[in-house]
């Protein structure tokens, strides 16, 4: 069987999707020395954290929590766009079983019975294929053992891209373009609300804002990058 695998690797070669080098064969999607480099925020263990600060005086929030730091022209950034661009939704899964680990353990983040990805418009899911957000949450919920709900929240229209728009563009941008339908399937319920990146957070408060807006809804939130301050 080590055969077939050399042979299949000598024309199809495995390669790292942080750092581009060659896999070995115990190695799966990140190669173990760009998994201990990983630039994890550990936020998760801390109630007041930078995510949490991001949002003060924009939405109310139960936790938050993003599992990488985030910064332009590095490893994690390389990983989420080979992800998002390039179909390696490997990348979503692997990182969002790490993280959902790292969240089982914390205070904060206990009991939460539903996953909700930020949802893609049908014309980009139709051309990527899949929505990174929700490959993410479901990962996530092997591990916390939480419902996705991927029909409550949905986005009404296209967006331009959020890269290189400030904050006020960026709520522009997305002011007006969700919706939520079938909002009895969360009343009363605590969401974690799963993104792929976090940067202004325009995106995730005016998805947080509609699921508010349903009697006895709580929302946490989770990204695996973080890109603010």
């Amino acid at each position: 069987m080590s055969l077939i695998h050399d042979f299949i690797d000598l024309f199809f070669p495995r390669v790292c999707e942080g750092c581009g080098n060659l896999l070995f064969r115990n190695e799966e999607t990140i190669c173990t020395r760009c998994l201990v480099a990983l630039p994890k925020t550990n936020f998760h263990k801390y109630p007041d954290n930078p995510v949490m600060e991001t949002f003060w005086g924009r939405i109310k929030l139960e936790s938050a929590s993003s599992f990488l730091y985030y910064s332009k022209a590095g490893k994690v950034q390389r990983m989420i766009h080979n992800f998002k661009y390039h179909k390696k939704t490997d990348v979503g899964r692997v990182l969002g079983k790490m993280f959902a680990s790292d969240l089982i353990t914390s205070p904060y983040f206990q009991n939460i019975p539903l996953l909700v990805p930020v949802p893609l418009h049908w014309t980009k899911l139709k051309t990527r294929g899949f929505n990174q957000s929700e490959v993410i949450a479901k990962a996530m919920s092997e591990i916390m053992h939480g419902k996705v709900e991927t029909e409550v929240l949905i986005r009404k229209f296209a967006t331009d891209t959020q890269t290189k728009k400030s904050r006020m563009k960026r709520l522009e941008n997305v002011s007006g373009k969700f919706d939520m339908q079938f909002p009895e399937r969360i009343a009363g319920k605590h969401i974690l609300l799963v993104d792929d990146v976090i940067t202004t957070g325009s995106t995730i408060e005016e998805c947080a804002s509609l699921l508010l807006s349903v009697d006895g809804v709580k929302i946490s939130l989770a990204s695996i990058g973080f890109a603010g301050k």
